[in-house]
């Protein structure tokens, strides 16, 4: 499909690169879109959350056809991760530099061109349809790559407050792996992250007989956890896992037997898994081995899975006439703000450019994926809001 101006979506997210929004700032990018979307009569809400040390910027853009329809909404984040060491960097991050084709910045993959793509997008079909059916949305954050608790998680809430009904999704996740085109995400594993204290008594090593050692103790039942098979996955999951990311225990001293030792471990988990069931689980095997243990959890989201339908058809037919690439539907990876959004919407697709330079120094795209990945959205709203 050709755009109006191919370059524009280009252009825009070079001028989103160029703010360094570091999460959760902003660095005034949401003002820019709003700015844009408001000229093509878009109604702009700004939404700020959060504590006074941690403030959280929101946009929520809508804008309403002249015919009731489906409500369809992109979603996205401003914010980024931290550029790290500049030494490390071949130009600086939050000045957007080409290179043999590429597009290089901190936010060119994740997932400033996504946003500048979806924006270029609604302004060229709403300019060719006027009149078009249904509702366009847009929701953005500044909290998707910090804790995310004041951002898409906010307005998913004062969504329903206000009894608003979101009909589709797209997210503008960096999906694709190896050319921009090749992979969907309809859904993403929970996560359920915990710390196991495991509590023994602290002695001198000469002496064990006097001391309870709880390494010892954990060791057995560690090693059946980590054989543990806790489900099969299914045809769109894959197995959930569990996986240690750390082990604290010890004085620093080679001769004391420690008091106590500190595990911290993840669960992913699949739609044939719920939480309550694996915190069940793992808390009888530590029973069963006889453990004096606390447990504490914390719940980052549960999965969410959109089976193949109205969307991901037409996202894929859209991919299809812009790259040739048949697209394939994926559930792997890790969170996204999907997790919210699927709450109150019945079918969540991510899709956006190649995530393999994500968080990484010298991040980039291709540019001319930029422009491809606006007229795939482009093509999407032609075939669903028409």
């Amino acid at each position: 499909m050709t755009l109006r101006d191919p370059d524009a979506a280009l252009r825009l997210a070079e001028a989103l690169i160029a703010r360094p929004s570091v999460t959760p700032d902003d660095a005034g990018c949401q003002a820019l879109i709003a700015e844009r979307l408001r000229a093509c009569g878009f109604d702009c809400q700004s939404r700020v959350c959060g504590p006074d040390h941690f403030r959280v910027t929101n946009l929520w853009a809508c804008r309403r056809g002249a015919d009731a329809g489906m409500h369809l909404a992109f979603a996205g984040h401003t914010d980024v991760v931290p550029p790290g060491a500049l030494t490390q960097w071949a130009s600086d991050p939050f000045v957007p530099a080409h290179r043999d084709g590429r597009l290089y910045g901190r936010g060119a993959a994740d997932m400033k061109s996504s946003i500048a793509a979806m924006v270029v997008a609604v302004e060229d079909f709403v300019a060719a349809h006027p009149d078009h059916a249904g509702t366009i949305s847009l929701l953005i954050t500044s909290d998707e790559e910090g804790p995310s608790v004041d951002g898409t998680v906010r307005l998913v809430e004062w969504l329903r407050e206000r009894g608003e009904r979101l009909d589709a999704c797209i997210v503008g996740e960096p999906t694709s792996v190896e050319r921009l085109g090749d992979t969907m995400k309809n859904g993403r594993r929970g996560t359920l992250s915990g710390q196991l204290r495991v509590i023994g008594v602290q002695g001198h090593v000469a002496y064990p007989q006097l001391a309870r050692n709880p390494i010892h103790q954990l060791a057995p039942a560690l090693a059946e956890l980590a054989a543990t098979e806790w489900d099969c996955g299914n045809a769109f999951f894959p197995p959930t896992t569990w996986q240690v990311s750390n082990i604290h225990g010890g004085t620093g001293a080679t001769n004391v037997i420690p008091a106590e030792v500190v595990l911290d471990f993840n669960f992913r988990f699949s739609t044939e898994s719920t939480p309550e069931s694996l915190q069940s689980r793992l808390r009888a095997v530590l029973e069963r081995h006889g453990l004096e243990f606390a447990l504490d959890w914390t719940l980052g989201g549960e999965p969410f899975l959109t089976p193949p339908g109205t969307l991901s058809e037409a996202l894929s037919a859209a991919i299809r006439a812009e790259t040739g690439v048949e697209a394939e539907l994926s559930t792997t990876g890790g969170t996204s703000d999907g997790r919210f959004i699927a709450k109150v919407c019945p079918q969540v697709i991510e899709f956006g450019p190649v995530n393999a330079s994500i968080h990484k120094v010298d991040e980039h795209v291709d540019a001319a994926s930029v422009g491809t990945l606006a007229a795939i959205y482009r093509r999407t709203l032609e075939t669903l809001l028409r």
